[in-house]
């Protein structure tokens, strides 16, 4: 358990998952930030309104703005560090066994 732990702390931690994460996040919410921040600071009504509809959209539970992050990440990752094979190989085997679990659901279903 421990050494799946370390695995997963040291995936995340990767230099260039981290650098398409940000630039992620700066896709789906940062700008809304900077937005606001902008619009606060010079008074501009209608960038303050704009972020602010956008993050209260953000902050709602049914926001998929996390699974939406983490797929341009991962696209961004593929485009800019394709020769990056081992963290690639470790999305493709996490993508690998949720099919493997969504099949055996299937087949469990079916079979009621």
């Amino acid at each position: 358990m421990k050494q799946k732990i370390i695995k997963t702390v040291q995936f995340l931690l990767n230099p260039r998952l981290l650098l398409c994460l940000a630039l992620a996040w700066m896709i789906t919410n940062g700008w809304s930030y900077i937005l606001m921040a902008v619009g606060t600071y010079f008074e501009i009504p209608w960038m303050m309104a704009a972020a602010g509809a956008y993050l209260a959209f953000l902050w709602l539970p049914v926001s998929p703005e996390k699974i939406v992050t983490f797929a341009i990440a991962i696209a961004l990752l593929r485009w800019l560090f394709p020769n990056d094979q081992k963290t690639l190989a470790v999305l493709k085997r996490w993508r690998d066994r949720a099919k493997a679990a969504i099949r055996r659901r299937r087949e469990r279903k079916n079979k009621k």
